[in-house]
């Protein structure tokens, strides 16, 4: 299953800048995954300071 971001996430971007496919845009607050792109290698959640990436 594709990862998906939490409320947890504090749109600080680190997630984003680590994603191979650049599945991970800038949404309303947070940042989002999109689903069809994201390969699950958990780049992501190993990136993020407040574990805000969870698989769905």
């Amino acid at each position: 299953m594709a990862f998906k971001i939490t409320d947890a996430c504090i749109a600080c971007g680190a997630c984003a800048a680590e994603c191979p496919v650049e599945a991970i845009i800038e949404g309303d607050g947070k940042f989002e995954i999109d689903a069809d792109k994201c390969i699950e290698c958990g780049a992501c959640a190993d990136a993020c300071p407040v574990g805000a990436p969870e698989q769905a």
